[in-house]
């Protein structure tokens, strides 16, 4: 492919269609002498090399989970949670079956992931997979049960509500799933592990971040839209000037020695 006459503008243009330039088009961009073609390539390479990263990492990620498999284990979901550690707000978890053959970019535990990243990821974590469900235990169930408990009850939801049952679960942890029926493994720092974990990460964290947005509006003084709940020297000095909400998690510590009369 010759490009010598093609402006810098149509070369981009070429180069963005179908989501990157073909092998053809790199190749001709690579012996252009422009200096800002040679940007454009620099780009397209450092992009198709992170593509390939990715693509391998997914690759080892699929081959470990499929090792966890027993030889009738076809439908895999994977189970995670979000919001163990906040002072305020409900505990979600998230159950993803993914398909048999998939790419799924930027896959990874929804801790190394940016906001943005996260929310891109989860609109195609729910095209691609099979099968996708949420489950969450209130601020209430926390306190009635402890956040160990309603995190395994969240999770038991987020499975329940599966439109396919899976032939076997794993869940990121050390702990399975009391009251489930289903085959079940714990896999600690499965989300960093398996594909279908990784992904229930994702849902869950998006969703109850989706969640803490909403709880915003209703107790705007506290900035649960930036710290999610969690207990930053911000959400303390919100919770020593407002005292706790209803929302807040009168068990945990830091929000027993703050409590006032109004419980």
């Amino acid at each position: 492919m010759v490009i010598n006459s093609f402006t810098v503008a149509q070369i981009k243009e070429l180069a963005g269609r179908n989501g990157g330039p073909d092998d053809e088009l790199l190749q001709a961009m690579a012996l252009d002498k422009r200096s800002a073609v040679q940007t454009l390539y620099k780009h397209y390479v450092t992009v198709g090399r992170k593509k390939e990263a990715d693509f391998r990492r997914l690759e080892k990620m699929i081959a470990y989970e499929r090792s966890l498999q027993g030889p009738c284990d076809n439908i895999v979901a994977g189970v995670d949670e979000a919001g163990r550690g906040p002072l305020a707000g409900p505990v979600v978890a998230a159950a993803v079956i993914l398909p048999e053959v998939f790419f799924l970019e930027d896959l990874d535990d929804s801790k190394k992931l940016t906001p943005v990243k996260r929310s891109r990821l989860e609109v195609n974590i729910k095209k691609t997979s099979d099968a996708w469900a949420v489950g969450i235990a209130t601020v209430s169930e926390i306190e009635l049960y402890n956040i160990h408990q309603a995190t395994m009850l969240a999770m038991l939801r987020a499975v329940n509500n599966l439109d396919i049952q899976p032939e076997l679960v794993l869940i990121d942890g050390k702990f399975i799933i009391p009251g489930s029926k289903l085959a079940q493994k714990a896999v600690v720092g499965g989300d960093g592990l398996c594909p279908s974990i990784a992904a229930a990460s994702v849902v869950a964290k998006v969703t109850r971040d989706r969640l803490m947005q909403i709880y915003h509006l209703l107790y705007p003084e506290y900035g649960f839209d930036v710290h999610k709940g969690y207990g930053t020297v911000a959400h303390m000095t919100a919770l020593s000037v407002f005292g706790p909400c209803p929302i807040h998690r009168r068990d945990f510590a830091p929000i027993k020695q703050l409590a006032k009369d109004v419980y």
